[in-house]
């Protein structure tokens, strides 16, 4: 379906035998294991019935982020996957209650971004760590690398059976800042199925940038929400939906 501004969600919903095949993220290859242990990958389910998957991650023991346009009434988390056969054997979490930014625009996707309190606190191990966001507003960070389980193609069927990575290069496209959002061209970048997933910039493990929002099929550019426009709106958030209240 060809959205408006010719954008593209990056959310896979599937069919009623929706299937996995090897792949994921566009021109990426396969992560080493557990080598990004903030990464999530969520089941979602709308109220007519529609299933689909969005990636997401961990930022405390009780919240995930995702996209906005990840909005669905049932939610199951897995994290700690690797595998998405395995996927039995990785932490399953429900979550009590979503958080879609209040100005979140579904005709441009502007402000895509939400968190998700998860009903149990997340069990942090060697292999399900939070990652920390870069709050400060910085220009063109690079290298970024973005992960999930989603399409290798454009248009594809299906999501990926493990966890794949790929470097992106982050480029100025004329409607990003009015989108509150990094931007990025190439041959590499995410596919539907990997909305929700990180933009993880710098060295040392990284922070996360932004958030995985869509693609424009006529510029050949993805979009990350930018999450340091945002600060306010999460620590409101994270504050006071803490079961400390701290």
């Amino acid at each position: 379906m060809l959205l408006p501004r010719h954008l593209l969600l990056l959310t896979l919903w599937l069919g009623l035998h929706g299937r996995a095949e090897t792949g994921g993220v566009v021109g990426g290859h396969e992560a080493a294991a557990h080598s990004r242990p903030y990464m999530a990958l969520l089941a979602v389910t709308k109220a007519d019935g529609a299933t689909g998957y969005c990636g997401g991650f961990l930022l405390t023991r009780e919240f995930v982020m995702t996209a906005a346009h990840c909005q669905a009434s049932n939610y199951t988390v897995y994290l700690g996957l690797h595998s998405y056969r395995r996927k039995a054997t990785a932490q399953k979490l429900s979550v009590t209650k979503s958080h879609p930014h209040q100005d979140y625009d579904d005709s441009d996707f502007s402000n895509d971004i939400m968190l998700l309190k998860l009903s149990t606190e997340a069990e942090i191990t060697t292999s399900v760590k939070p990652i920390a966001l870069e709050t400060a507003d910085v220009a063109g960070p690079c290298p970024c690398a973005v992960s999930g389980w989603g399409q290798t193609q454009m248009g594809g069927r299906g999501m990926s059976l493990v966890l794949m990575e790929g470097i992106v290069k982050l480029t100025d496209a004329e409607d990003c800042a009015e989108l509150k959002s990094y931007c990025s061209k190439g041959a590499t970048g995410p596919g539907e199925g990997d909305s929700g997933g990180p933009l993880v910039c710098g060295d040392g493990g990284g922070k996360a940038y932004g958030v995985i929002s869509s693609y424009n099929k006529l510029s050949q550019t993805y979009y990350y929400t930018k999450i340091s426009n945002y600060v306010e709106w999460l620590d409101s958030i994270l504050k006071n939906g803490t079961r400390s209240g701290v």
